[in-house]
């Protein structure tokens, strides 16, 4: 399954630098998973200082 992030993110950008496939874009308040493009590498959630991303 695809991953989202939760309202724990603090929108430090971690994850979108991290995304190999480019689907994590700044939304509003946090950022957000694109579940259409996400391929569940799960390099958002390794490197995200809060564990915001997670899997649905």
């Amino acid at each position: 399954m695809a991953y989202k992030i939760s309202d724990a993110c603090i929108s430090c950008g971690a994850c979108a630098a991290q995304c190999p496939v480019e689907c994590i874009k700044e939304g509003n308040g946090k950022y957000e998973i694109n579940p259409e493009q996400c391929i569940e590498c799960g390099g958002c959630a390794n490197v995200c200082p809060v564990s915001a991303p997670e899997q649905e």
